[in-house]
C-alpha cells in the first residue's frame, strides 16, 4: 500500500457517500488510501464503509491536508465553498478532484480555475459523465458524417424530487443565502451533467465558445431556485444546444443527450453509458459503453502523465450556462393549477412536463415556443456573453 496516493475527502455526507465508496473500490486495488476525512461533525464507525480504516478526521480542511501528506482531495461540499476549499488545497500543492458544479458563478470559478492554474496543480471537475467512452465515440461518429450534418444538441432530463429533498441542507433549493450565491437549480446541480454533456458533444466546451444564452426558469415547489426549466446555447460552432429538465416528472426517467443531423440521430443515455445511432436506410444500432472513473484517471495523470479528461477549462462554457442562470429574473413560481401533489410520494408533479422536456430536446425549442400554457414568453432571459 507503500505506493497509494493518500486521499483527504472533504465532504463524506449526502454526494459524499458515493465518493466514499469510489475511494474505497480504488483502495482496494491499491491505487489510494484515504486519509483523512473534512467534516463539521466527524462521521461515526457506522457511517464509514468497511474496508476503509481509521482515517483521521478534522474540521480543519487545511490542518487535515498538512497532517495527513494528502497528495489529492476530493471537495464534494456545498457549491458556495468549492472556490475557497480547492485554492486551500492547491496553494499547499494538493491535486484536486471538486465535485460539479465547479462554482455559483462566472467569477467565482475564474478565481478558482487562475488560482489553481498558478500553483501548478492538476485539477479535474466532477463532471462523471464525461469520462464516459460513448463520449469519443459519439464525437467520431458526427466527425465521419454518420448522421450527416449536425443541426443541434439537444438534452432532457425528466426526473423527480420529493419536497423533503429541498429540507435536506441550508444551501438546498435556493439562490443564495446569507448573500452569497448558491444557484442550486434543476439545470445548475441534479441535472448539470445534461447540460455538460451536450456541450461537449457539441465541442462547445470552453467560455470563449458560448456567445449567447436563453433561460426559462420555473417552479413548482416552494424554493427559491428553479425546479422546471430549459434554456438554449447559442455558440462558436453555429448549432443550437437546449437542454430542458425537470424535478417533477410524472414518470421519472434516464435523462439524456440527443445529437441532431439531417440524415440521422444520435442519443446518448449518459448514467448508462448507453448509445442509440438512427440512420436513414438503415436499422437502429445500440451499444454500450465503458468509462473511465475521473479520480482515477486523476491518479494516473499523476502517476504517469494521462491526459486529465475534466480541465477546468473545459467546464467554461458550462459556467457560462450557470452565469446565465443567475443573472436571470428569479424562477417564476407555477399556478397552481399547473401542479398537484402526489401524497404517497410528498413530491410536486407537473403533468405534462415529461413530454414537453422531451419536445425540447427533439425540436430545439423553448418551453414557451411549444405552447406550455404556464411558460411566458416575455420572461424568457437571454445573456449575451
Amino acid at each position: 500500500m507503500s505506493s497509494a496516493v493518500p486521499i483527504v475527502l472533504a465532504g463524506a455526507r449526502g454526494h459524499g457517500r458515493w465518493h466514499l465508496d469510489n475511494i474505497r473500490r480504488l483502495q482496494d486495488k491499491g491505487i489510494v488510501r484515504l486519509a483523512g476525512i473534512c467534516e463539521l461533525t466527524p462521521l461515526s464507525d457506522g457511517e464509514l464503509p468497511e474496508g476503509l480504516g481509521s482515517p483521521e478526521q478534522s474540521a480543519d480542511f487545511g490542518a487535515l491536508l498538512d497532517s495527513t501528506g494528502a497528495r489529492v482531495a476530493v471537495i464534494c461540499t456545498p457549491i458556495p465553498t468549492h472556490t475557497d476549499l480547492a485554492l486551500t488545497a492547491a496553494r499547499k500543492g494538493v491535486h484536486l478532484l471538486l465535485e460539479k458544479p465547479p462554482a455559483p458563478s462566472y467569477a467565482e470559478y475564474r478565481r478558482m480555475a487562475d488560482g489553481i492554474a498558478e500553483t501548478g496543480v492538476a485539477c479535474q471537475i466532477g463532471f462523471q459523465s464525461l469520462g464516459s467512452h460513448a463520449v469519443p465515440a459519439i464525437r467520431t461518429m458526427m466527425a465521419e458524417g454518420a448522421i450527416g450534418e449536425i443541426t443541434g444538441i439537444g438534452g432532457a432530463g425528466a426526473w423527480a424530487r420529493p419536497e423533503s429533498y429541498y429540507r435536506r441542507a441550508p444551501w438546498a433549493g435556493r439562490r443564495r443565502l446569507n448573500g452569497v450565491d448558491v444557484i442550486d437549480g434543476a439545470l445548475t446541480n441534479p441535472l448539470a451533467h445534461a447540460v455538460a454533456t451536450a456541450l461537449a458533444l457539441n465541442g462547445s466546451v470552453r467560455a470563449a465558445d458560448v456567445t449567447a444564452v436563453e433561460t426559462e426558469l420555473l417552479r413548482a415547489n416552494d424554493i427559491e431556485s428553479d425546479d422546471t426549466s430549459c434554456v438554449r446555447v447559442s455558440n462558436a460552432q453555429d448549432r443550437p444546444v437546449v437542454v430542458a429538465a425537470t424535478l417533477c416528472a410524472e414518470d421519472p426517467d434516464e435523462p439524456y443527450v440527443v445529437v441532431h443531423g439531417d440524415r440521422g440521430r444520435i442519443t446518448f443515455w449518459y448514467k448508462q453509458d448507453r448509445v442509440l445511432l438512427q440512420r436513414a436506410g438503415r436499422g437502429p444500432e445500440e451499444s454500450e459503453y465503458g468509462r473511465t472513473d475521473l479520480l482515477e484517471n486523476l491518479v494516473e495523470h499523476l502517476i504517469d502523465g494521462t491526459d486529465l479528461l475534466v480541465t477546468p477549462e473545459v467546464t467554461g462554457a458550462f459556467m457560462k450556462v450557470v452565469e446565465a442562470i443567475r443573472l436571470a429574473p428569479d424562477p417564476a413560481p407555477l399556478p397552481a393549477s399547473a401542479w398537484q401533489l402526489l401524497p404517497d410520494e410528498q413530491r410536486r408533479v407537473v403533468p405534462g412536463i415529461d413530454g414537453l422536456v422531451a419536445a425540447a430536446a427533439d425540436t430545439l425549442a423553448l418551453y414557451s415556443e411549444l405552447g406550455a400554457p404556464w411558460a411566458d414568453p416575455a420572461r424568457t432571459n437571454e445573456v449575451s456573453t
